[in-house]
Formats: C-alpha cells, structure tokens, sequence
C-alpha cells in the first residue's frame, strides 16, 4: 500500500497544469471495457456491437456526443471505430480525428494467468481545425483478470501524433468492474495519460459509475469523471447506451424415456 502511495505521488510530482484540448481517440464498446480502458476479450467472430455516447464536461464547459462500433473479426481478433463530436467548448464545434483500432488477443487466460492482447491504433486527420492530432499511429498492450466478481485491466498505449510540441502520446489506464448483481456492475478507472503537447503528464482522473444490462443485448453505463491537482476538465459526466448483435440460444433437446 505504501509503494502505491509513492507511485501516486510521484506522478503528481511531474504534472503540468497546462490546458490543451482534449481529444477523445479509440474507446472501448460495452461490457469489453471500462469507459476508456479496454479489456483483453473481444466479440466472437461475426458478431458486432454499436454505442452511442454523450459527455459533459465542466471547466473547460463543452459537450461530446460519441459514435462507437466494433467487429469480431474471428474470436480473438476484434476491429473497433471511434467518431466523436464535440460542441459548445471555446474551440469551433465539430468532428475530431476518426479513430481506428484492431485488438488482438494472443494468451488466454488461465486459472492464475491473465490474458493478453495487443491492439494497434490509428486515427485519420478528419478533425476540424483544433479538433485533430493531424494523424496518428500507435500500439497498446493489454491485460484482464477476473477474480470471483472483480475483472480487471490495465491498457498502456504509445503513439505517434502529427501536432504537438512532442509528437507523441503516452496513456495508462486502469479499470475494473465488479458484479453487485447478474444485471448490475459497479465501475472504477484511472486514467494517465501524456498529451503530445506536454513533456509531462498532463491528465490524472478517477472515474467511478456503474453498468445495466438491460436486456441480453443492450448495456447501459453511467459514469462521472473527477480531476486531481485543478486538472482540465475539473469533472465529466458520462452516458453510454451499446447494443450488441443477439446470440444465439442454445436449443436443449429433451428425452423422454418410455415406461
């Protein structure tokens, strides 16, 4: 507990209370995340998933509204996409970046193991004005574990940006959620990230909220940001409604014996 305590404060040590917009990149389609982090499990093959999203922001004031969708390219290698849309902030309303990711898991994981994934990234220069990272490219390393009722993961990405003073992007996130009931999850993060305009992290914030299943197919996620050390945004509220493509239902042949 005490190593975790030095690492929190040594992180806070090197942060930089500059403001840059924000942009929001890949994000992770419901229940194969938590808010922005990912998890190691992907959609069976042929199978797809869609969410749309909406995020108020305070202090800088704005609103994001989020178009999600992913794929199931064969049971361990998933395709995901990313079109947010931001307005009411200083800068001019409009599209950011479109982003694109493909998430590949490569161990499964076992009784005390984790499983692995790997995910390449990419976002095209489609953002209006401030709203872009004038392309970028990327890679993430991905672990999950579930342990009784918590599933855990923790996601690090390195990528390359065309704006920016540093040209480049670090992020660590940190996310879990854990079963309260069958149709209900409680949900906790940590986001890290070191935007290309900064030499030093420039975003710490805890999130916490909770996760519906409302019916086998539809999940529903509500979520509030909160920043550390008067970071931008200084709070964030978060709704998400994700529709997966129905599963089929195991038919159950029954027998009858003759007397």
């Amino acid at each position: 507990m005490k190593k975790c305590f030095f690492l929190l404060a040594i992180i806070l040590l090197y942060t930089e209370s500059t403001y840059a917009i924000e942009l929001k990149g890949l994000l992770p389609l419901d229940p194969y995340g938590v808010f922005s982090t990912f998890s190691a499990e992907s959609l069976p093959k042929g199978k797809f998933a869609v969410a749309s999203g909406f995020e108020v922001s305070d202090s800088p004031d704005l609103y994001r509204f989020i178009l999600k969708n992913a794929y199931g390219i064969s049971n361990t290698v998933e395709l995901n996409v990313t079109l947010p849309y931001e307005y009411g902030s200083d800068v001019k309303d409009g599209f950011e970046d479109f982003a694109l990711g493909v998430k590949h898991r490569f161990f499964e994981e076992g009784k005390y193991g984790p499983s692995l994934a790997y995910m390449l990234t990419v976002s095209l220069p489609t953002g209006s004005d401030q709203l872009t990272t004038q392309g970028l490219y990327g890679a993430g390393f991905l672990v999950s574990k579930r342990v009784g009722p918590f599933n855990g993961h923790m996601n690090f990405f390195y990528e390359k940006t065309g704006s920016g003073e540093f040209h480049r992007a670090v992020t660590f996130l940190a996310g879990f959620d854990f079963a309260v009931a069958h149709n209900f999850k409680l949900l906790a993060e940590l986001d890290i990230r070191k935007s290309q305009d900064s030499k030093k992290v420039d975003l710490i914030e805890p999130r916490i909220g909770y996760r519906i299943t409302t019916t086998d197919s539809i999940y529903t996620t509500f979520g509030a940001g909160f920043d550390l050390k008067n970071r931008h945004p200084q709070t964030r509220l978060m709704f998400t409604v994700t529709f997966l493509s129905p599963t089929e239902k195991k038919k159950i042949q029954r027998i009858y014996e003759e007397e």
